[in-house]
């Protein structure tokens, strides 16, 4: 039996419990999305987009697969508390794929968040008008087989105006006794001129394997100011892919930054459409990686209007024998004229064995358009590092005050001033070779 076929096999031997828990309007995309996950795969190295990742090995290893929550005999918010200082947040936490807690949906200066599943049957309209409207079940078999699968995740619904003062931290965690795969699904709708910044945590909690498979759709509406930080910090045995889709419409700010820390396997699929004019998009990534860690991210800003400006920056440091991938393209419709488009992909090789592979990419078909693309690959600057040890710096403080340096660029961009403290804190550990994880976290995942 292929790989293919094993995952269809599960479909539909396990529809009831599927559709169990979820409204209709989750349910009825299921059958046509199993269809386009049946024709499409899992994406192999043949793919020009995973020519440097190989998904299809993963997906076809042995993993649990749990279609009703697991109770864990535990208590989330005790095992794990976070450790940036004065960091007021609110929070919420999935455990393996599946809200925890009390699934009555929260609501703060009126914006809505909580499960999934449980919005689903609340926000009829608003699942018919945006749920799987924007994923891409068409070309991408791992989206497709989310949709197929989704059951449970997180749902964030802020109306017109509506701004909340504390971001929402979404806290996935991944425990269990046994290899697990889980799947996630995110719906996002921020409404005209609301202002919300989300936070999503990505950690492992037993050292067991766990594949993840996390779709995200994000809807930004004309006006709206939305920062969406996300921080991947597993163990090595995990392998996690994140689909990202997003729409922005007229005159939308929307900030992203993809922070891993820790992993052994990452893909981030990060696709953006600029569907309206004067919206402004930015898009940041920076990976830490070591050992034989692998880390991919694709990221496709589409011009679709004219009058819009994105900028992506992506860093990278490897260390021993990792390798790392950066794909990135930017599409310039032909009507999206007067467009300012700036893509850069950065890494450093601290070893002759790490290996780093980019892509950056610039598909214009308008002619008054500024747009600029590169990549570099290079190594710490040894004439840097003979200055500063010539004025009496040793030479492992000189490297890491370059490593920090570089990295910080990204960093820096994180708009909330007390989790760009701490992830600055948490790169500087990572760069000493130290686990880079919350202080108060009780287990030690390394």
């Amino acid at each position: 039996m292929n790989l293919e076929s094993s995952y269809v096999d599960l479909y539909m031997a396990n529809m009831d419990l599927l559709r169990e828990g979820v409204s209709d309007i989750i349910n009825k995309h299921r059958s046509d999305a199993i269809e386009s996950f049946n024709l499409l795969g899992i994406p192999t190295k043949k793919v020009e987009k995973y020519k440097y990742t190989n998904l299809a090995e993963r997906f076809a290893e042995d993993f649990e697969k749990y279609f009703t929550p697991k109770h864990e005999a535990v208590d989330l918010p005790s095992l794990f508390t976070c450790d940036v200082p004065d960091f007021d947040t609110y929070k919420v936490y999935i455990l393996n794929g599946f809200y925890y807690g009390d699934k009555k949906l929260l609501e703060e200066n009126g914006v809505v968040f909580g499960s999934l599943a449980e919005a689903s049957f609340k926000y009829l309209e608003l699942f018919e008008k945006y749920y799987n409207t924007l994923a891409d079940n068409q070309t991408e078999g791992v989206t497709a087989l989310n949709t197929a699968f989704a059951q449970d995740g997180v749902f964030i619904y802020a109306p017109k105006s509506a701004t909340l003062n504390k971001p929402i931290q979404i806290i996935n965690f991944l425990l269990s006794e046994e290899d697990t795969f889980v799947q996630t699904r995110n719906l996002f709708v921020f409404e005209e001129n609301s202002n919300v910044r989300v936070i999503i945590c990505d950690h492992t909690l037993s050292a067991k394997r766990f594949l993840t498979n996390a779709v995200t759709e994000v809807y930004v509406a004309p006006e709206a100011n939305i920062e969406l930080v996300r921080m991947q910090n597993e163990h090595n045995l995990s392998t996690h892919v994140t689909s990202d889709y997003v729409q922005q419409n007229e005159k939308s700010v929307f900030i992203s930054n993809t922070i891993t820390l820790h992993g052994g396997m990452v893909r981030n699929n990060i696709n953006v459409v600029l569907n309206g004019e004067y919206c402004e998009n930015h898009t940041y990534g920076l990976f830490l990686s070591d050992k034989i860690q692998h880390v991919d991210n694709y990221a496709n800003i589409d011009h679709a209007v004219p009058n819009c400006v994105s900028n992506e920056l992506f860093k990278g440091v490897l260390d021993d024998k990792s390798t790392g991938a950066f794909n990135g393209g930017i599409m310039v419709r032909r009507d999206a004229q007067k467009t300012q488009a700036y893509q850069a992909s950065n890494n450093l090789l601290l070893t002759g064995e790490a290996r780093v592979y980019a892509k950056p990419q610039l598909e214009i078909y308008a002619d008054d358009v500024k747009c600029s693309h590169g990549a570099t690959v290079g190594q710490l600057d040894a004439e840097a590092l003979f200055y500063m040890q010539s004025r009496g710096i040793g030479k492992r403080k000189a490297q890491l005050l370059q490593l920090y340096g570089f990295a910080y660029d990204v960093v820096q961009k994180v708009g909330i001033e007390a989790l760009r403290e701490s992830v600055a804190e948490l790169v500087r550990k990572r760069l000493r070779g130290e686990l880079a994880r919350c202080e108060n976290c009780s287990i030690n995942c390394g």
